[in-house]
């Protein structure tokens, strides 16, 4: 029976799977969040913002964007696992890496973008629109887009540790 974690190293060096692990438990945790909202579950949806809770009112689109949103995150998921499963060695090498480093790149500086322009309106340094007034608003400052933050290093890392690993050392 496959295990999903490799066993720890018997050399004593830190183990160069740690991050793609990380960063698929990351994605399949935020790939659930959607599952739930999709499904019809409204816990939550009030720290994304007003404007998302009256489209998932609506229904329609909104849930199939949603479920989509899911799928994409849960691929993710299964990405970082490629980078340390032996059946992850089916895809090429280059392939891995370059998704794997593209959606660290986009998520890191999708959260570092929208966490300067929020710490800036927070504190006054520039015009602050009425959305920033709400819960919200602080809940992306403080919760979404630390949460993107985190995802992006994390798969990062995975592809620098998978990069530094050689072929199938990481496997």
């Amino acid at each position: 029976m496959s295990r999903v974690f490799a066993a720890p190293r018997r050399d004593g060096a830190p183990s160069r799977t740690w991050a793609a692990h990380a960063a698929s438990v990351w994605a399949f945790a935020f790939a659930a969040v959607s599952f739930y909202w999709a499904a019809g579950g409204t816990v939550g949806l009030g720290t994304v913002g007003g404007t998302v809770e009256g489209w998932a009112a609506g229904g329609g689109w909104f849930t199939v964007a949603v479920w989509f949103a899911g799928v994409v995150k849960a691929a993710g998921g299964m990405l970082a696992l490629a980078l340390v499963r032996p059946w992850g060695e089916r895809f090429p090498r280059g392939l891995l890496l370059g998704l794997t480093v593209s959606g660290g790149v986009v998520l890191t500086s999708y959260a570092l973008l929208n966490l300067g322009a929020r710490a800036v309106q927070a504190v006054g340094l520039i015009a602050t629109p009425a959305s920033m007034h709400s819960a919200a608003a602080w809940w992306h400052l403080l919760v979404w887009n630390p949460w993107f933050l985190v995802g992006g290093v994390l798969y990062l890392l995975a592809a620098w540790q998978f990069a530094r690993g050689g072929k199938g050392a990481a496997r």
